[in-house]
């Protein structure tokens, strides 16, 4: 399997690079791993959008490095009755502007929510359960549930808070231009270069803590390589997502720190259970299939037991991934400790494909991105080898993030890998988008390319949902989980570990979130 290479990097003289830097200096350049499509932060539920964001906006509820919910322009919440839930808003909270913060502000983020147009991923599955708002006063407001909805606080953890007066008109391109990015966070809008950098200036006025960084850069390096030549030439002080060929030099290196972190974010594979005949799957001699052989479990089953994920943990992640059959790591709410990883099993698949009706497989295209996820190229390859080898002759087509997902989501491919974390701190943040049937209204399945359908599996989630009690809702999260896992309706691969690293002054705090944060940098 082809892994990236350091290039030469460790050679490069980094004690030049190194002399000179103060643990107090006023700006932080930050190498970041994966490139920024959209500046709206309602736009599209993409982490490296979102990582943005969480410097410029908040949110009503935030969350630990730990994931675990936390105050934030929320000072409190509580529930009135069974389907009412009462926010009290921090007091003296200004926006960039220097505006005041109010309950108003809310009620228009949530709604503009639902309201962007041609989104690829919006994130309506987290404000759908609302059906109304009451602004009892500029500092509390009261959000309405059809039915009982537990969940209220952690689904509010994952939506930005921008002005009303600001983006009321506000579209898509004016938030890309940098016209109205005014929030409330530790951070004010500097200036966005499209896949360069964003430039960010301390808040001075900030609510919180306020940060040790007057300017902070987001360098967007995806290439592997050049992220680390950036940080050992001095040309940024930390980078995220360290080349896994690269950590053990890295930690080795006296004039570096590194920090890692498990993280609650899956990669796996969507297969297309929905179309009678699927594009990029046909016959060896490439004539056209009769039927869509994703729409059989067996074939489902054949392509996760063809699958070697501890090969892939070991020569393609080296030692930084976490095999799994779950949809979130151990011990976030919903783990289902009985759901192994699969393990190897080539002629296994190979039976299961001739009880299908294909003793001879059939040919396949992956796609997948190639600058998103930690070794998501190499990942594919590795993969597509495996799947030839139990007979299903695959080829890969890899691109950049940016046009992968606007053509994943309109469902051109056959089968496409996605990474997706669980922002709300427990499963029901990947049951919800990624193997819930297909329900725009209701914000369900938005990113289930595959187009995966359990009935069975969506009524338990809708319990679970409305469940209030934890130990009852766990165990129907778990349920939800079993059933799709069990079906096949996406193929997991491994959780990722975060990695960091920083030059010798400067620590980080690592997150499960993945999120990379300029404030979460401290001067050591």
């Amino acid at each position: 399997m082809r892994l990236r290479r350091l290039s030469s990097l460790i050679v490069l003289p980094i004690a030049a690079a190194l002399i000179g830097f103060s643990a107090h200096a006023a700006n932080l350049r930050i190498g970041v791993g994966a490139d920024i499509t959209s500046m709206d932060p309602h736009f599209v539920n993409l982490f490296p959008n979102n990582g943005v964001a969480e410097h410029i906006y908040d949110k009503l509820v935030g969350l630990d490095a730990d994931s675990r919910l936390i105050p934030a322009l929320a000072e409190s919440w509580k529930t009135i009755d069974p389907t009412t839930w009462e926010f009290k808003l921090r007091k003296g909270v200004k926006f960039h502007d220097g505006s005041p913060f109010t309950a108003a502000d809310v009620v228009f983020s949530y709604d503009r929510v639902g309201k962007i147009p041609n989104s690829p991923g919006p994130f309506t599955v987290y404000t759908k359960a609302i059906i109304s708002s009451e602004i009892v006063d500029d500092d509390t407001i009261r959000f309405k549930t059809a039915a009982p909805y537990p969940l209220l606080p952690n689904d509010l953890s994952t939506i930005y808070i921008v002005s009303k007066k600001v983006a009321e008109t506000a579209t898509t391109e004016d938030f890309n231009a940098g016209k109205v990015n005014i929030g409330t966070g530790p951070f004010k809008y500097g200036e966005f270069k499209r896949g360069d950098r964003v430039e960010l200036v301390r808040n001075d006025g900030y609510w919180g803590r306020k940060s040790d960084w007057e300017k902070v850069t987001l360098r967007i390096l995806p290439n592997d390589p050049t992220r680390v030549a950036a940080l050992l030439a001095g040309d940024v002080d930390a980078i995220e997502n360290i080349p896994t060929p690269d950590l053990t030099k890295i930690k080795a290196n006296p004039n570096l720190l590194t920090s890692t972190k498990t993280s609650h974010r899956i990669i796996f594979f969507n297969l297309d259970q929905q179309r009678d005949v699927t594009p990029f799957a046909t016959a060896k001699d490439g004539t056209a299939l009769t039927k869509n052989p994703f729409k059989d479990l067996r074939v489902r089953q054949a392509i996760s037991k063809a699958i070697d994920r501890e090969a892939i943990k070991t020569r393609v992640m080296e030692g930084l991934s976490l095999p799994t059959d779950n949809l979130v790591p151990a011990p976030m709410f919903g783990h289902v400790p009985s759901l192994t990883p699969e393990k190897v099993d080539v002629a296994g698949a190979k039976k299961l494909l001739t009880e299908a009706g294909y003793p001879d497989g059939f040919a396949l295209t992956l796609h997948a991105p190639n600058n998103r996820y930690v070794n998501d190229d190499q990942i594919a390859q590795a993969v597509a080898q495996m799947l030839t080898r139990a007979g299903i002759a695959t080829k890969i087509q890899t691109m950049p993030m940016a046009v992968y997902l606007g053509r994943a989501s309109k469902l051109e491919f056959s089968m496409t890998m996605l990474g997706w974390g669980a922002s709300t701190g427990e499963s029901s943040s990947a049951l919800r988008p990624l193997v819930a049937t297909n329900q725009p209204d209701k914000g369900l399945g938005t990113f289930n390319w595959g187009r995966y359908s359990n009935p069975k599996m969506d009524a338990v989630l809708a319990n679970a949902m409305s469940t209030i009690d934890d130990k009852q809702r766990e165990a129907l999260l778990q349920e939800a989980t079993v059933l799709s896992m069990k079906d096949v309706g996406i193929v997991p691969i491994h959780h990722q570990i975060n990695t960091w690293a920083t030059k010798k002054g400067v620590v980080y705090t690592p997150r499960t979130d993945e999120y990379t944060l300029a404030n979460e940098f401290r001067p050591q």
